[in-house]
């Protein structure tokens, strides 16, 4: 447990600080120039996308705690694989800069409130903690604190930053695979006894969330590029912020069980889309 409450949240701190590294205040303005694609991508992520994850948690049948930790991971913000990805695939790389800056500050507000309606729901009386004032302040020291500290970082130091972008987004997958396996290991039974569940559903979403995240944009006459940038933003979460507040804020091991499965499952069908979407473009 002391690496649950000390070495986890500096891992996260660490790719939260590299995010706001890459990150400034014009990157937050910046949707005023994608304001339909920006809008359509972030109502898919915080309304359809949690709707749609809980049709699958009641369609398999998921219970408890694990059904929470579904419901917190697809609460969680995009990853910052997302811009990787979009770029691989020929999206629009400054649309996913721009929503993983408001997706990231989004989420402190947002996540409380989908984990603690979660909670009350799958856990009855237990869910009650979701929603207290403390637990909202872990979450946004958490998630927001160090990307204000990487931008003001980047804001004074920018030459510095810039020639560190490529170090932090490499020690920043580092961390997302420890963190996974860390959240294996502490669970590894849990993980046996319902792999056959949770990795269906993990991979339906992820596929889902692809597929919802180009789709929509392009039928409401969203350009290729941007719609390509939406899909990987929506498609890739943020799994190591969602194992680290099931593991710390929330202090439950198995509830990080469904987004550690998720962070490693999730690659295969963005390399795919990824692939496809670029084939595509290549062929227009």
């Amino acid at each position: 447990m002391v690496v649950a409450q000390i070495f986890l949240p500096l891992a996260l701190a660490l790719v939260m600080f590299g995010l706001g590294l890459t990150l400034t205040v014009a990157d937050f303005a910046r949707v005023a120039k994608y304001p339909k694609a920006a809008v359509i991508a972030l109502v898919c992520q915080v309304v359809v996308l949690p709707a749609i994850c809980l049709g699958l948690v009641l369609a398999f049948g998921l219970k408890g705690v694990l059904a929470v930790g579904m419901m917190l991971l697809v609460a969680s913000p995009g990853g910052t694989s997302a811009n990787l990805f979009s770029h691989l695939a020929g999206g629009d790389v400054a649309l996913n800069i721009t929503l993983t800056a408001i997706n990231s500050v989004l989420a402190v507000f947002t996540l409380p409130v989908v984990v603690g309606l979660s909670m009350a729901h799958f856990m009855g009386d237990e869910g009650a903690v979701g929603l207290q004032p403390a637990k909202f302040v872990q979450v946004f020291a958490i998630v927001l604190v160090p990307v204000a500290i990487g931008m003001w970082v980047r804001r004074r130091f920018e030459a510095w930053a810039l020639k560190m972008e490529r170090a932090v987004r490499i020690a920043s997958v580092v961390v997302l695979v420890l963190v996974i396996l860390a959240a294996i290991a502490s669970a590894f039974q849990q993980l046996v006894d319902n792999i056959g569940t949770l990795g269906p559903v993990a991979l339906l979403l992820s596929i889902l969330s692809l597929l919802i995240g180009y789709y929509v944009p392009r039928a409401f006459r969203v350009n290729e590029k941007e719609a390509i940038a939406s899909a990987m933003e929506i498609g890739i979460h943020n799994a190591t912020i969602a194992i680290t507040l099931a593991l710390t804020v929330l202090n439950d091991e198995t509830m990080a069980i469904p987004p550690a499965v998720y962070g490693v499952l999730m690659y295969l069908p963005a390399a795919v889309a990824a692939r496809l979407l670029s084939r595509k473009k290549l062929a227009v």
